[in-house]
């Protein structure tokens, strides 16, 4: 799950300067679990800025509203038919769900309530820990699982540094070197000869760097270079075909409904609702 933390309050109330309406829109999923941008902690902080902007002796008034997944297009949908009352939009999601509302309401202010900081893995009640940087070449194949891109300071692919004391990392001795899990349990997954093969050097060109990743999923949509990558082929979008003496289409308001259904429909699958 993606993993983030509410801005500081003195941070957001410099974003809320010459707003006299704001609406903070809360996301239901990843950091909804971790406790940053959920419909709880949206309530809070709408509240808080608020109180806030009352002691400074200005006016702020800031309401909440909480969709499902801001990172879908579909969910963030509804939102459309109230934005013109506001001054702008906090949105409490994930760096994702902040780009789709700015991309899908290009007019409206979209303002960041969190920052994001990683994909990561609950451990205990109130902690998370990184586990993937999404580097989009996964190693986890021969290393049983555990990732040394993440977990090891010095992202090693060929075995411990020699540095780590009692299965401790030597560059921070509070976290487990992952090199010494990953050769305590290699013998259970039978990868003792796979981890004794050299890997080389990290494939960094699949990772973060010079532009935007894509992934394309349908066939149609990319086609193979000489070198075996592949080039992403913009396409627009199909033209409908009507049968003679098909019905009119759904006026907007039923699209809405629709996607209000699904949503619903989201949330009982999830067990919440």
């Amino acid at each position: 799950m993606i993993v983030a933390e509410q801005k500081p309050l003195d941070e957001l109330k410099k974003m809320m300067k010459g707003k006299k309406k704001v609406l903070a829109v809360g996301c239901g999923t990843c950091v909804s679990v971790c406790f940053a941008g959920g419909q709880k902690e949206t309530r809070g902080l709408a509240s808080a800025l608020q109180t806030a902007a009352a002691v400074d002796g200005e006016e702020l008034e800031v309401h909440e509203r909480t969709v499902q997944r801001q990172c879908v297009q579909e969910f963030v949908a509804p939102l459309e038919d109230d934005l013109e009352e506001y001054d702008a939009v906090l949105s409490m999601a994930c760096g994702v769900g902040i780009q789709t509302l700015a991309e899908r309401y290009p007019k409206t202010r979209i303002l960041p309530g969190l920052d994001t900081n990683f994909m990561g893995q609950p451990t205990e009640p109130g902690i998370w820990e990184e586990r993937c940087v999404g580097c989009g070449q996964c190693v986890l194949e021969y290393t049983g699982g555990l990732c040394p891109i993440t977990r090891c300071p010095k992202q090693l692919m060929n075995g411990p540094c020699g540095g780590s004391e009692g299965g401790m990392c030597e560059v921070d001795n509070a976290i487990p070197c992952v090199w010494n899990k990953i050769w305590d349990n290699s013998e259970n997954l039978d990868l003792m000869d796979m981890l004794m093969e050299v890997q080389p050097p990290k494939d960094w060109s699949t990772s973060r760097g010079g532009s935007m990743r894509r992934v394309v999923v349908r066939d149609d949509l990319h086609q193979p270079n000489a070198d075996g990558r592949t080039t992403t082929i913009e396409v627009g979008e199909p033209e409908p075909i009507t049968p003679p003496d098909a019905p009119e289409p759904a006026p907007a308001a039923a699209v809405d409904t629709e996607a209000s259904d699904r949503e619903a429909q989201f949330l009982k699958d999830m067990g919440l609702a």
